[in-house]
């Protein structure tokens, strides 16, 4: 029985420490997937394939890293917001080509499609800190733009994309106008104990009750929860009951969190969205919902014509 209690506890051991030597050495590979099994790295497509109007970018993070962009156009021009899209984690920006052409046409907006370094054309390698600075990065060029309104940029993240996308938000309160989190996790601390739950005793975010003493070997935490109650945009989230990925409870969690401070904050759920196809599946309703969240915090400013523009002057000079 000794002997058997014995191997017990080193099976258990082991595992822990498989565990550990899989998180030191694969996070990246775990976290990032910049090229689906099977697939080339290079964009499949490009917008063009869909007879979008649009722009190659090219941009440098603050650490010199080349990055490229897309920049698709609404054609004809509106005067509508800017969206700038943040992907999840696997493959590229090609591979969402179809989504932003539907939320073009429904939104009547333009969308910026950044590829994180490591990813499509951006040379470098993925990590939570260069992430952050490509996001800034690509901001930063939206401000700068001439044809575009700059008081009405809508960040947009989905899954890896959401941590991304609030990060970007809480740190630029004066340049984003709002956020858009999708089926978005907690803290890639709380979904590795999903993934490896071997592990759920020794690694975990802020909420959780483990020990945690995995925590410090996790290079990219991307720990929404602890920064969402900081944010001051207003926020939509839209969380599939449906995901196979991220437990729909960490939408819930980052809602209750953001809410505390932000009574601009609106959570809406689909009953048949899974990880990747929320949008899809949530038909007339996801887009109305969003539509609905644009028109009340970032409505179009009517641009007087030169019709106002006479008028004020017979006002001036009577």
């Amino acid at each position: 029985m000794v002997s058997f209690l014995k191997a017990l506890v080193y099976g258990a051991g082991g595992l822990v420490v498989v565990g550990m030597v899989a998180l030191v050495t694969f996070q990246e590979r775990l976290v990032y997937v910049p090229v689906l099994p099977g697939l080339a790295r290079a964009y499949p497509i490009t917008p063009a394939r869909l007879r979008l109007d649009y722009e190659d970018v090219f941009l440098r993070a603050a650490d010199g890293v080349r990055l490229h962009a897309w920049f698709v156009k609404h054609s004809p021009p509106k005067p509508g917001p800017t969206v700038l899209f943040f992907q999840e984690n696997a493959g590229n920006i090609a591979h969402r080509l179809e989504f932003v052409r539907i939320m073009m046409q429904r939104l009547q907006c333009n969308v910026f499609m950044l590829s994180y370094r490591g990813y499509g054309e951006s040379d470098g390698h993925p990590s939570q800190h260069g992430i952050i600075m490509d996001a800034q990065a690509a901001l930063d060029h939206l401000t700068q733009r001439k044809d575009i309104d700059t008081s009405r940029i809508v960040v947009f993240g989905r899954s890896l994309g959401g941590a991304v996308g609030a990060m970007l938000a809480r740190n630029n309160s004066d340049k984003v106008s709002a956020l858009i989190l999708e089926n978005t996790f907690t803290s890639i601390l709380d979904m590795a104990a999903i993934m490896f739950p071997f592990l759920k005793w020794f690694i975990g975010g802020s909420g959780s009750k483990s020990p945690k003493v995995l925590n410090c070997i996790v290079r990219s935490p991307w720990s929404t929860i602890d920064i969402i109650d900081k944010i001051e945009q207003p926020i939509i989230f839209l969380s599939g009951l449906q995901d196979e990925l991220v437990p729909p409870s960490h939408m819930q969690m980052l809602y209750a969190k953001a809410i505390e401070n932000n009574r601009d904050c609106r959570f809406v759920d689909f009953p048949n969205g899974t990880h990747m196809d929320t949008w899809f599946n949530g038909g007339e309703r996801y887009w109305r919902t969003i539509q609905l969240f644009l028109d009340q915090y970032i409505p179009e400013i009517k641009e007087c014509n030169v019709n106002c523009e006479v008028d004020d002057k017979d006002e001036a000079a009577g």
